[in-house]
């Protein structure tokens, strides 16, 4: 019987497989001189390790290890999520298909963008825009940094919302919702996609009911007279004023770290000083109590080691601003921040020697708690002043002032609750 000619192009009998290069190494080696891995059950293939020459299977240099792993990194988050990959080997070098805009594109205009607007003092603050850095590392994460922003369908947003529904409560999961959103919707503003995204049914931000619910088991974000007296009374110096300030003229930490001491009338006892948050214009009288712990706090102030801090009323130990922004490092992307509230953390201090803590208890409750009291004056819109707070309402369009007598009646009203046997002892001061 004569031999049959056929050739064994796959020369498995001839040539020994290449091991792997070293034991974690996640492909193997496949007969027809491919790399190979089976993922959900189907293999899939990245490069060669060996070509046929002359009918017989010979081992290429290096055996090509590298650029089979360098595509199977590329392709492997797109592999596992049941995705056509949109890398490829071309000429040993990783090509990407140029059919769309990817996640890591858009994540990084949308940065820059924002990284801009920090630069430029435009409604962006250190600490939003590490927000916004976190949500687009997220979304890279979750998603893949090649996935088209085209490919992404509302279960994949589903996903992405019962991840993040495992990490926060109702308000913080709202709040990321809407980031996420924003990245999306600044690609399509922007030109960058031709559609707006589909999120499906289910990502949206928690409904109204279960904000409450959850609000209601955290307890209220206020405080009572007797305990606020009593955090008074254990302060001293610098916190005391800013405790006082948040009780009087509803404060926040970033209010009373932004203070500048030529936005008090300590003679007069007023503070007139837009919202560093908003730009909001706000204008408060002040109590006795405020105006002398505020000239023990100026009197007793560190000196600021930088020029940019020089004429603020509130300066730590340390010659810093209580609440500020370190940067971390620089990248790419803009700078990374470290967010530093030290009225939050010498406030939950005290707190917690008082034996007050609980959750949803911080500083900024002392400014929910100006308002919940003020509010039963009924003139909102002094109030509203007071705090800092925009008006949109077809009223304010035509308001042109408010007088200041009806500020001092809000604030007259929140200190009579504060110091009961006190009453009377406020309206000479603030004249």
């Amino acid at each position: 019987m004569a031999k049959s000619t056929r050739t064994n192009r796959s020369g498995k009998s001839s040539t020994v497989k290449p091991p792997k290069p070293y034991p974690d190494f996640p492909l193997g080696p496949h007969p027809s001189g491919t790399w190979q891995k089976k993922i959900a059950g189907k293999l899939y293939y990245f490069g060669r390790w060996g070509k046929v020459v002359n009918g017989k299977m010979e081992r290429l240099p290096g055996d090509g290890w590298q650029e089979a792993l360098a595509l199977y990194q590329a392709q492997r988050d797109d592999l596992y999520a049941g995705r056509k990959p949109r890398v490829k080997l071309v000429k040993g070098k990783l090509t990407q298909e140029a059919e769309g805009l990817t996640i890591m594109a858009l994540c990084n205009q949308f940065l820059t963008s924002m990284l801009r607007r920090l630069e430029a003092g435009r409604k962006m603050s250190p600490r939003m825009f590490d927000e916004y850095r976190a949500t687009t590392d997220r979304l890279v994460a979750k998603f893949g940094s090649n996935r088209l922003v085209s490919d992404l369908r509302p279960s994949d947003f589903e996903a992405l919302g019962t991840e993040l529904g495992k990490q926060y409560g109702p308000v913080r999961l709202g709040n990321e919702i809407q980031k996420v959103r924003t990245v999306f919707k600044y690609g399509f503003d922007n030109e960058l996609i031709d559609k707006p995204v589909r999120y499906g049914t289910e990502f949206k931000k928690p409904d109204k009911s279960e904000v409450r619910k959850n609000r209601a088991a955290n307890g209220k974000r206020m405080f009572e007279a007797d305990p606020l007296r009593t955090l008074i009374s254990a302060a001293d110096g610098q916190l005391k004023a800013m405790i006082l300030l948040g009780i009087n003229c509803g404060f926040g930490q970033t209010d009373c770290a932004s203070l500048p001491i030529d936005a008090i009338d300590l003679e007069k006892g007023w503070i007139t000083f837009p919202r560093p948050k908003t730009g909001v214009a706000r204008r408060c009288p002040l109590w006795p109590e405020t105006i002398e712990a505020l000239k023990t706090a100026i009197a007793e102030r560190p000196k600021p080691k930088g020029d940019i801090d020089a004429n603020l009323v509130f300066i730590t130990k340390y010659g810093k601003r209580w609440v500020r922004t370190i940067v971390r490092e620089h990248t790419e992307q803009g700078p990374k921040h470290t967010p530093v509230d030290a009225v939050g953390l010498e406030f939950r201090k005290l707190l917690k020697a008082r034996e007050l803590n609980r959750v949803g208890l911080g500083f900024y409750a002392i400014r929910h708690t100006f308002r919940t009291i003020a509010d039963a004056t009924q003139d909102f819109p002094a109030a509203r002043l007071i705090m800092g707070h925009a008006d949109g309402s077809i009223d304010d369009v035509y308001r042109e002032h408010i007088d200041d007598c009806r500020l001092r009646t809000v604030v007259d009203y929140v200190h009579t609750w504060l110091f009961p046997s006190a009453k009377g002892e406020v309206a000479h001061v603030a004249k």
